[in-house]
């Protein structure tokens, strides 16, 4: 079947539908990753987005009930070059069309995802239009996509009631890890290091985290505007003044950043793929990183009193990290827990470990 996708530049592009045969109003942004592919549909962090997928095959090693970051995709469309009709892979369990098709995710193959990911770099992310319909009226889209924002996202995605990822071995540590759209490796990090991890929704007041016998509290990723949720930067700001250690990774290091001061804003097309460069500065060391944000915080506005930057983006020096003159306080902007390296990033977590009283080597 022929569809559609309409952006809110006028552009229009034409190509064959996969997924749900059904209308969809999202942010297109795109997303530089060769491989997985099932872990970017189920990160909590697209919510309201479509994907383009910038590498041309995708789909070749289908999909499986192992690899999924969240309960459910979250995506709301997907866009490919091409889309592989199966898979070839001993852990595959079914394609990546009836995935689609499953989770009522609209999609479109077969345009030019090269020309789309260079008007998205060059124009900036923006609403777009998926359709399956025959006739169409480019302005009548143009006035839907002119009214779609997202928003109410961190509701949508975060857990409705607490929950507990044990230790893998011996306990050492218990955490509390407030989800705002947490993907589920973050967790598994901490417990294969000694940590019980208490998920906790993305609205529990600081109150009961410091009354809960932690011994730190993690900030998850998550999808949105950060300066949207003003309640909860207002708890965070209730952590932050407390002695808990924080370790705070993406839309959780915005949220930081936004409970001491400084302000964030809107990338033009932002960052979202496992492969990244960001440099560590006092390591003097560069990371290849997996990302995905459309917001960054503004260096100009974080107070030196506060906190320094500790990390950044080698391709445009945007902000990847912050330490806090606060004691055992840090963030970071990229995803350590996403294993582009497999595992040099994962050093983080190590530092956490320690700064609740453990050892760097856990």
């Amino acid at each position: 079947m022929k569809a559609a996708l309409i952006l809110a530049n006028g552009t229009v592009f034409h190509g064959r539908a996969i997924g749900a045969l059904e209308d969809r109003v999202c942010e297109m942004v795109f997303n530089t990753s060769m491989t997985g592919y099932q872990e970017i549909l189920t990160d909590p962090s697209y919510a309201g987005q479509g994907i383009v997928m910038s590498y041309p095959l995708i789909g070749n090693y289908g999909v499986n009930s192992e690899d999924n970051e969240s309960a459910r995709p979250w995506a709301e469309a997907f866009v490919v070059r091409h889309l592989s009709p199966r898979g070839s892979n001993f852990r595959c369990e079914d394609t990546l069309d009836n995935y689609l098709k499953a989770n009522r995710i609209s999609g479109i193959e077969g345009i030019d995802t090269r020309a789309l990911t260079k008007i998205l770099r060059s124009q900036g992310t923006m609403n777009g239009m998926i359709t399956c319909a025959e006739h169409f009226n480019v302005m009548d889209v143009l006035d839907k996509l002119r009214a779609y924002r997202v928003q109410g996202t961190v509701e949508r995605v975060t857990t409705p009631e607490a929950y507990t990822v044990p230790a893998v071995e011996e306990e050492r540590y218990k955490v509390a890890l407030l989800d705002y759209g947490m993907k589920r490796n973050m967790a598994q990090c901490l417990a294969k290091r000694g940590c019980t991890v208490t998920v906790c929704p993305a609205h529990t007041l600081a109150s009961e985290i410091l009354a809960g016998g932690y011994d730190g509290v993690m900030l998850s990723n998550g999808p949105g505007d950060p300066a949207d949720n003003t309640e909860i930067i207002a708890e965070v700001r209730k952590l932050y003044d407390s002695s808990l250690p924080i370790f705070a990774v993406c839309l959780g290091h915005q949220l930081l950043a936004l409970a001491t001061g400084a302000k964030t804003r809107k990338m033009v097309f932002g960052h979202r793929g496992g492969n990244h460069p960001v440099k560590d500065i006092a390591a003097g060391r560069c990371y290849i990183t997996s990302q995905n944000h459309g917001y960054v915080v503004d260096a100009d506005t974080v107070d030196p009193a506060v906190a320094a930057v500790s990390h950044v983006n080698v391709n445009d020096g945007t902000v990847e990290g912050l330490l806090y003159r606060r004691p055992n306080c840090f963030t970071v902007q990229f995803h350590p827990e996403a294993a582009p390296g497999p595992m040099d990033t994962e050093y983080l977590f190590d530092r956490f470990i320690a700064s609740m009283g453990g050892t760097t080597n856990a």
